[in-house]
């Protein structure tokens, strides 16, 4: 049966919060060690439950089971889960700001089958129509050849400060949303 895509509930929060690690633990692993995962469960890879009142977090389901996530943001906060975030998150002027690309975790069986391709393409085409120009994106090293071959460029590559002294080594990426139009084609 083909997986479909959906915007994301927050009856959705508890297997978004089992995937995530698993996605991690399973993608990330070669790019980080599991030390640099492990400090990063929470502040970098967590569940950002802004994203899904928003309605721009979607999902992926195949036979009713989640296998992946992923959405965008019109407010300034770059990556992590709302778990530890503290204050408010400033909002976005679509005018002036690029929109924000967020939290893709795909579940290991089912990378490279298109999933994150087909979530890009579905928060592309919500970022046009909400009336930004670009999106930026703070991308893991596993994530940065997706995001590249779907036109985003490097800005610049550092490391996001741990616990434990230890350091997440990203890719902040950009690209004008005026390039292509993105299909959905496939992804339902």
């Amino acid at each position: 049966m083909p997986w479909s895509l959906r915007i994301a509930r927050e009856d959705d929060v508890p297997a978004l919060e089992a995937l995530i690690p698993l996605s991690m633990r399973g993608l990330q692993a070669s790019h980080y060690s599991f030390a640099q995962m492990e400090a990063a469960l929470g502040p970098v890879f967590g569940v950002d439950r802004q994203l899904i009142r928003d309605g721009t977090y979607f999902v992926v389901e195949q036979e009713g089971r989640i296998v992946g996530c992923g959405g965008w943001s019109r407010w300034k906060a770059v990556f992590g889960g709302d778990r530890d975030r503290a204050g408010e998150d400033a909002p976005l002027d679509p005018a002036l700001d690029p929109a924000r690309i967020r939290a893709f975790f795909v579940h290991p069986q089912w990378a490279r089958r298109g999933i994150g391709r087909c979530i890009l393409d579905a928060c592309e085409n919500a970022i046009r129509a909400a009336g930004f120009q670009s999106a930026i994106m703070v991308a893991t090293l596993a994530g940065e050849p997706l995001y590249a071959a779907s036109g985003y460029a490097v800005l610049e590559r550092y490391e996001v400060p741990l616990d434990n002294g230890l350091t997440l080594p990203v890719v902040r990426m950009s690209r004008n949303l005026h390039e292509r139009t993105g299909s959905l084609e496939g992804c339902e």
